[in-house]
């Protein structure tokens, strides 16, 4: 398993379009993908799951993969939320 953690910057938040952009990066993966927010963790393959958790600007989020492919799949996330504007690391 890898993981790591983001700091949104974005201020409104992770918010719909930056969070489907996200959730589309990742679904290509085969690995098991997460986003954690004040200790509920979610699908990162599902938008629901994702604005559901209501992840608010200055928070901390947890990116976590556990697969074959789990370092692209974190690679590739932390990419989208570095050009999408939703984060640093």
């Amino acid at each position: 398993m890898v993981e790591k953690q983001f700091t949104i910057t974005d201020e409104a938040g992770m918010h719909a379009r930056p969070a489907s952009a996200l959730v589309g990066a990742v679904s290509k993966f085969k690995s098991d993908i997460t986003i954690e927010h004040k200790g509920k963790k979610v699908n990162l393959k599902s938008i629901l799951g994702v604005m559901s958790l209501g992840v608010p600007s200055g928070s901390v989020v947890t990116i976590a993969a556990d697969g074959e492919d789990e370092n692209e799949a974190i690679e590739k996330a932390a990419d989208v939320m570095n050009t999408e504007g939703i984060s640093t690391q």
